[in-house]
C-alpha cells in the first residue's frame, strides 16, 4: 500500500521577493562563511536555515524579519503574539528589521518541499513558497466529504486510503446506475450520503450525492470530481440523469478537480440539483420515502 502523508499548509503565506535595489551581495554580509553553489545545484547554506527559523512558530521567516536590540529575530506574524517582547531575552522589540538576514535569505536556492513527490525544481528562497502553492506535485487532500479528513497524498495512496479507511465503494467502468434510499427525507443536516469512486480511462473519479440546505429548502445534489489536476479534468465530461413517473432531469458538465474542495464544488451548485418536492415526486408512492435512481456516464473528449 502506498504511503499517506499528513501535511498542513493552512498557514502558509506567499511572499513576493524583495525589490532588486534592496538586494545586497551576500559576501558583503557574511564574508566567506556561506559558499554559493553554481546553478542548478542547491546553495549550501549550513546553519543559515536555522537562523531563518522563527523561534516562536518554528516556520521559515520572510520579510519583514524583526529583531531585538540583542539581535534575536522572529517573524512578523509572531511579533504581535509576544506583546513586543523578545521571546529569547525579553527585551523590548521596537521596530528594528534584520535587513542582513533578509538579504542572506535572498541568496539561497532551495529544493521544493514536494521533492519526495517528484518535483526536482530548485527555487530562490523568496520564490519557493509561491511555487509550492502551485506545484503540480503537491499532494492532494482526501476527497471524502463525510468528515474533516486531514489525510493528503498522491492519487494512488488516496485511492487506497478511501478504500481501506473510509470503506468507499470502488467500481470499474465509465457508466453508473445508483439507487439512493432514505426513510426520512426531511432529515437533511448537510449529510453526505454517498461517495463512489470510478476507475476508467486510467483515471479515478469521485461521484458525490448528498442533501444540503439551499436557503430554507433542502435539496439534493450529485456531481463528479476528478482525482487529478484541473488541466487534466477538462479532458473529460460526464452526464447525470434522475427521473421517475415518466419524467426525468439531466445534467452534463466537466468534472471538477479534487484540488477544489467538496464544499466549494457543492456551494457553487456545479452539478445536478434536485429540489426535495421533485425528488419525492420521482420517488413515487406516498412521497414519504426518498427513492432516487441516478444514472450517468463519463467520457473522454477527443
Amino acid at each position: 500500500m502506498a504511503s499517506v502523508n499528513y501535511i498542513d499548509d493552512s498557514h502558509a503565506e506567499v511572499i513576493d521577493p524583495p525589490k532588486n535595489e534592496e538586494m545586497l551581495d551576500v559576501a558583503e554580509l557574511v564574508g566567506d562563511h556561506i559558499q554559493l553553489s553554481p546553478k542548478p545545484n542547491v546553495t549550501s547554506y549550513g546553519n543559515v536555515r536555522e537562523l531563518l527559523e522563527c523561534p516562536v512558530c518554528l516556520s521559515a521567516m520572510y520579510p519583514p524579519i524583526h529583531q531585538c536590540s540583542n539581535g534575536h529575530t522572529l517573524c512578523s506574524g509572531c511579533k504581535p503574539r509576544v506583546h513586543n517582547r523578545c521571546p529569547t531575552c525579553r527585551h523590548e522589540l521596537g521596530n528594528i528589521r534584520c535587513l542582513a538576514l533578509e538579504k542572506v535569505a535572498a541568496s539561497l536556492e532551495l529544493p521544493c518541499k514536494y521533492q519526495s513527490f517528484g518535483c526536482l525544481g530548485i527555487y530562490p528562497y523568496y520564490c519557493k513558497l509561491k511555487h509550492e502553492s502551485q506545484c503540480q506535485y503537491r499532494p492532494y487532500t482526501c476527497p471524502y466529504a463525510g468528515s474533516e479528513c486531514t489525510v493528503a497524498g498522491d492519487i494512488p495512496s488516496l485511492v487506497n486510503h478511501l478504500k481501506d479507511d473510509h470503506k468507499v465503494d470502488m467500481h470499474n467502468g465509465s457508466t453508473f446506475n445508483h439507487r439512493y434510499v432514505k426513510s426520512n427525507p426531511h432529515e437533511v443536516e448537510n449529510a453526505t450520503w454517498m461517495l463512489t469512486v470510478f476507475s476508467c480511462f486510467g483515471q479515478y473519479f469521485c461521484l458525490h450525492f448528498e442533501a444540503f440546505q439551499l436557503g430554507m429548502a433542502p435539496v439534493y445534489i450529485a456531481f463528479l470530481r476528478f482525482m487529478g489536476d484541473d488541466a487534466e479534468a477538462k479532458n473529460y465530461s460526464y452526464s447525470l440523469e434522475v427521473g421517475g413517473s415518466g419524467r426525468k432531469m439531466t445534467w452534463q458538465g466537466v468534472p471538477r478537480s479534487i484540488r477544489d474542495s467538496h464544499r466549494k464544488v457543492r456551494d457553487s451548485y456545479d452539478g445536478l440539483i434536485i429540489q426535495r418536492n421533485m425528488a419525492l415526486f420521482f420517488s413515487g408512492g406516498d412521497r414519504k420515502e426518498l427513492k432516487l435512481r441516478v444514472t450517468g456516464r463519463i467520457w473522454k473528449e477527443q
